[in-house]
């Protein structure tokens, strides 16, 4: 793995909301921390209501973790573009983010440990 790159699991329970709505909950989240950036938590795909994303037609590339997918989050009110990515089929150092998913920090997304 890239030295600046760190797995691990996020203790306890995480949730992820947005337009009023939770958009899941788990307690196996991953957290990624990548040099100077923030943490970012990542859900497993399999405790995301997968009905509420739209696969998106964006991709882009991390030479440290691969080509992201990504999706939109359609909520009662409006469409977030883009606002959630996957690595479908990451690098081997960064193997364990497979089947998850990350959200960006904007306003009317919520991820918070609970």
């Amino acid at each position: 793995m890239a030295d600046h790159i760190k797995i691990t699991k996020a203790e306890g329970t995480w949730s992820v909301r947005a337009g009023g709505a939770v958009l899941g909950e788990t307690t196996n989240a991953l957290k990624l921390t990548e040099g100077d950036y923030p943490p970012v938590i990542y859900f497993p795909r399999g405790d995301i209501a997968m009905a509420f994303l739209d696969s998106s037609d964006k991709t882009t590339h991390c030479p440290h973790k691969g080509d992201a997918s990504y999706f939109s989050v359609v909520t009662k009110s409006r469409t977030l573009n883009d606002a959630v990515w996957s690595y479908e089929n990451p690098n081997d150092a960064v193997a364990a983010i497979k089947d998850h998913l990350a959200f960006y920090p904007i306003d009317e997304i919520t991820v918070e440990q609970i």
